[in-house]
């Protein structure tokens, strides 16, 4: 990881660049959830829905803690196990819960409740961010921009995700044997690129090879409220 003030921007604006995203307020919506679990399936397939909002960026993240059960739910890692863990942490609370849903770093929704949630999306979407944010790739690296307007109080984390937008399982046992479900912005990785002090101007560059798509997060440590995020097809 290098932050880079002011070197960099020659070299990449002499660049032929892949794609630009610039932040708008948008709200990311974090689901997690299992194969595994049996009350899961309503709320993996309302993030078809969550997909088709320009004002959310949704982000399915697959626990594994279900999987002793009888299905071993393939998109699962123990790194999303313990992200959630670190919310539930935060919150003063010792238990996890799927599905549950964190909105903006900050909300908790318990179980499938789309009104609860449709009515925090609908008030993060109205907050005003005072970050721009913006991303543009070209080949295989990914230049990260920001500012912030006033200077951000304290420090956030930079975090890069990649994610599969679609794919059809068919659950094969366990709790959901015999169903097929469609799952949408599945999570393949979420990696830390390090700390921005949100007083001087970022810019960042990091690999992101391949063709899923790419989202940037700047987010409060705890982990706590994001401040900014876009996403990048």
């Amino acid at each position: 990881m290098r932050q880079m003030i002011s070197a960099a921007c020659g070299l990449w604006l002499g660049l032929a660049a892949t794609g630009h995203a610039q932040s708008q307020p948008v709200v990311v919506v974090e689901l997690y959830t299992s194969q595994g679990c049996s009350s899961c399936p309503p709320a993996d397939e309302h993030m078809a829905k969550l997909v088709a909002d320009p004002r959310v960026i949704p982000l399915a993240l697959h626990v594994d803690y279900w999987d002793y059960i009888g299905w071993k739910d393939k998109f699962a890692s123990p790194d999303f196990t313990k992200r959630q863990k670190a919310y539930a942490r935060a919150a003063g609370s010792r238990t996890i819960y799927t599905p549950q849903m964190i909105v903006a770093g900050q909300e908790r929704v318990e179980g499938h409740q789309p009104d609860a949630l449709a009515a925090l999306i609908g008030l993060h979407a109205a907050l005003a961010t005072p970050v721009t944010l913006r991303l543009e790739r070209s080949g295989g690296m990914l230049l990260i921009r920001a500012e912030a307007d006033p200077p951000l109080g304290q420090g956030v984390q930079v975090q890069l995700v990649r994610y599969r937008p679609v794919e059809q399982t068919t659950i094969e046992s366990g709790e959901n044997a015999g169903k097929t479900v469609t799952y949408h912005n599945i999570v393949t990785s979420w990696q830390n690129l390090g700390l921005w002090s949100g007083t001087v101007p970022l810019e960042m560059e990091a690999v992101a090879d391949g063709d899923e798509p790419v989202v940037v997060i700047l987010q409060n440590e705890g982990p706590a409220g994001i401040v900014a995020a876009a996403r990048l097809n």
